[in-house]
């Protein structure tokens, strides 16, 4: 996250002292904002679920949030992609990476054979299911709205245990009964900073732009259309995952992390040629890529650089001025 800090947020005002996240205390959401040096800073408000945490900044009450977009494991988080798609539009300012392993939190004295029922965020039970199977076949699950919450059930005698971090446990008063626990070695989960749109930041040679596109109509091809747009200007696809619009059976919009910045001019032909094509485009921001300098970036492919674009229109116009024969 060196490169994260040239990202400013610009608000002002009692919201400017304000971080919203995915609560309560205790979720890897706090955890990975609190490795931002600026939430050293700021008040950090923790909020129900990530529509209230993007409310919050969307009606002023906050200078940004920081929500889970994407688990290594399980994909995309949906409520934060639906969230983004749907409302008053809002930007990407940076992500951070977590390393993500739970541990099994339960009221002191709770030993493994009283474990009856375990609860737990949508997305963790997928990174914790082969455990579950081998060492409480007969748990019975029940999400919550985040796994800190979990653990906040878990003290109010709701569920027996909770799959959380173990830095929870002291919060709600519980002992990590079994620590790391996880079916996927190097298990992380992905979050973003989103704050109201504004210039995005300078590009830094390692960046991620993200959006959502959405198809004028079904018919054979149509998505290998958009994705033409990226290929042959050269634009690496980092995710593409399809969310439905609501508007019926077979009516999809698409959210894209795409490699570079909207300032790189494949990026941005890229995104006119999807402006031309889509109804709709909804431009998420372009950001700093957590844990990437620009020396681990891949060369880009012959005919892909910014300097190849101005030499094709410099030719292009020394064709139309009748100076190329």
């Amino acid at each position: 996250m060196s490169r994260a800090g040239s990202a400013r947020i610009r608000v002002t005002g009692m919201s400017a002292t304000r971080f919203t996240y995915l609560g309560p205390e205790g979720t890897f959401t706090e955890a990975a904002l609190r490795t931002l040096p600026e939430a050293a800073t700021r008040e950090l408000v923790p909020m129900v679920s990530v529509p209230a945490a993007l409310d919050a900044v969307r009606n002023g009450e906050a200078a940004a949030a920081l929500v889970p977009i994407e688990n290594s494991v399980e994909g995309g988080v949906t409520a934060t992609l639906d969230e983004l798609a749907s409302g008053e539009p809002l930007m990407i300012y940076r992500e951070v990476l977590l390393p993500i392993a739970f541990a099994l939190l339960v009221r002191p004295g709770t030993a493994l054979t009283d474990v009856k029922t375990v609860t737990g965020h949508p997305v963790a039970q997928p990174q914790v299911r082969n455990w579950l199977r081998r060492h409480l076949p007969e748990a019975v699950w029940e999400s919550a709205a985040s796994n800190a919450d979990g653990a906040r059930l878990v003290q109010e005698g709701r569920h027996d245990a909770a799959f959380a971090g173990a830095f929870a446990a002291a919060t709600y008063g519980l002992e990590a009964l079994v620590e790391d626990i996880h079916d996927a070695a190097n298990a992380e989960t992905r979050f973003v900073l989103v704050g109201r749109p504004a210039r995005p930041s300078a590009p830094t040679g390692a960046d991620k732009t993200s959006m959502v596109l959405w198809l004028r109509d079904d018919h054979p091809g149509a998505l290998l259309e958009l994705l033409q747009e990226f290929a042959v200007r050269g634009v690496n696809l980092m995710l593409i995952q399809s969310r439905p619009t609501g508007a019926g059976i077979g009516n999809y919009c698409f959210a894209v992390d795409a490699e570079g910045h909207v300032a790189d001019r494949r990026m941005g032909e890229a995104l006119m040629g999807l402006k031309r094509i889509c109804p709709k485009v909804r431009f998420l921001g372009s950001y700093p890529r957590a844990g990437v300098s620009a020396a681990d970036v891949r060369a880009l492919r012959p005919g892909t650089t910014d300097s190849d674009f101005t030499a094709a229109a410099d030719w292009l116009t020394r064709c139309m001025d009748g100076r190329e024969g």
